[in-house]
């Protein structure tokens, strides 16, 4: 979990016990729809490769 901050501009921390482990921690909405986006994309260079390689 990230530590509690006040300012906008601080990064956020996160422990390398808590981060370990392939865990993906998408917290924000902008977060998870940047993920999402980036899989799908792959999935679809991956198809077009494939049928126009």
């Amino acid at each position: 979990m990230p530590t509690p901050s006040n300012r906008k501009d601080e990064p956020i921390h996160y422990d390398a016990d808590k981060a370990r482990g392939a865990e993906i921690i998408l917290t924000k909405r902008r977060n998870r729809v940047i993920f999402i986006a980036g899989l799908v994309g792959f999935v679809v260079l991956a198809l077009i490769l494939n049928w126009f390689a």
